[in-house]
């Protein structure tokens, strides 16, 4: 099998997902376009070398539908033999296209390719693509259909996590991602975003909330309180989980995370292309899976996959150096966690989804990009990144600084 190197990661910042959001005149086409120049422009790369540009995309309808990668690829002004293909598996769309531009190299079908991820959900709501799973009684009802929500606080409930755990998480989220902004951290990958004049619309993930304590969190409502009591979903989840009495609601928009715009793309290629192109590999891919998971609960992949992936490294958790897991929501960390028995100085070190935001497409290849930012500041070598995911899965990638 051939080895598979990152050569370069870049993300755009993250801006807050609504009209009044600073990226909310700039298209999903746009966003992707700009990444795909960067790589390109960082790199001064030949872009006749890149063999496929694989992005994820969770809402690909309307104007971010109709296969963005290809479309960008083409926007961004690559080379016309440059293919380009959009997947989606929910929240992990970004690391799976990763994962899955990698696979063809390691297979010796390709020498270089572009992984990454794009979502404007100020402009395409998420949600907007539809998808019988919550609509249609027939897969609805065998498969204990509940929201994300609840399944994060029936997370919550059976591993005892409560208010004061989750919201202490989403804290500590705030501090690191304010940390991390200011020293500096996210230098090296976030490429702000430019208007058609060339002027910067935004450098920096604005969605951060750094004045966040246990106080302000207090105040808030939990939002799926009323969702379970009156639509059922509590009884769905009783119905699946009958060891439980009642759900503790612990999750609010405060421990959850936020919804924003963004772009991510992740430069992979052999060893022979980089020596051609002159380019330097800052990391191997040692492994990469996806598994399925309860679908009721819905967002507990992450554990099983982070095994299967180690698994397949011949690792165990102990020989991770650094983990990223999206802050989807705090249970789903806490749970990680608990169940991995990692430490929490060891797992998203510079914050993360709660307090910078959850471009659903991109997300997953941001975070590779990040903790591979993180391995090379703080001299670590390994990593694994990993994502919940809709329906129940999990993804999850390992690398290996070089």
């Amino acid at each position: 099998m051939t080895d598979c190197y990152i050569y370069d990661a870049v993300r755009t910042p993250r801006g807050k997902g609504r009209a009044s959001g600073s990226l909310h005149e700039v298209t999903a086409l746009e966003l992707a376009t700009q990444v795909l120049k960067a790589v390109r422009d960082r790199n001064e790369l030949d872009t006749s070398a890149v063999d496929d540009v694989v992005m994820g995309c969770v809402s690909p309808v309307g104007e971010q539908g109709s296969d963005i990668a290809r479309i960008a690829a083409l926007n961004a002004d690559y080379a016309q033999s440059v293919s380009g293909v959009q997947v989606n598996r929910f929240c992990a769309s970004g690391l799976e296209a990763t994962n899955m531009a990698a696979a063809q190299i390691m297979s010796g079908q390709s020498d270089m390719t572009i992984g990454g991820g794009v979502e404007s959900m100020s402009r395409v709501p998420m949600g907007s693509d539809g998808g019988a799973w919550a609509t249609d009684p027939t897969i609805a009802f065998k498969s204990y259909f509940t929201p994300q929500g609840i399944g994060a606080d029936l997370i919550a409930t059976l591993y005892g996590f409560s208010r004061d755990d989750v919201d202490a998480y989403a804290v500590e989220s705030q501090k690191r991602a304010k940390h991390s902004w200011d020293n500096g951290y996210f230098e090296k990958s976030v490429v702000p975003v430019k208007d058609v004049l060339g002027l910067t619309i935004l450098d920096r993930d604005e969605h951060i909330r750094p004045e966040t304590t246990m106080q302000s969190l207090a105040a808030l409502e939990p939002s799926f309180a009323f969702m379970g009591e009156a639509a059922g979903f509590d009884e769905v989840a009783k119905q699946r989980y009958p060891e439980v009495e009642e759900l503790n609601h612990v999750h609010h928009a405060g421990n959850s995370s936020g919804i924003v715009d963004g772009a991510s793309a992740i430069l992979l290629g052999n060893k022979e292309i980089g020596e051609k192109l002159g380019l330097k590999p800052r990391a191997r891919i040692r492994a990469f899976s996806s598994i399925g998971s309860e679908p009721s609960i819905m967002l507990t992949g992450p554990e099983f996959v982070a095994r299967k992936a180690l698994k397949r490294a011949g690792m165990e958790a102990g020989d991770i150096d650094l983990y990223e897991l999206n802050e989807a929501f705090a249970a789903v960390v806490l749970r990680f966690m608990q169940a991995l028995d990692i430490d929490h100085g060891k797992i998203n070190v510079n914050g993360g989804a709660i307090a910078m935001g959850h471009p659903l497409g991109a997300t997953g290849a941001m975070i590779l990009g990040t903790v591979l930012d993180e391995l090379e500041r703080s001299g670590k070598q390994t990593a694994l990144a990993t994502l919940c995911v809709g329906a129940g899965m999990g993804t999850a990638t390992i690398i290996e600084r070089v």
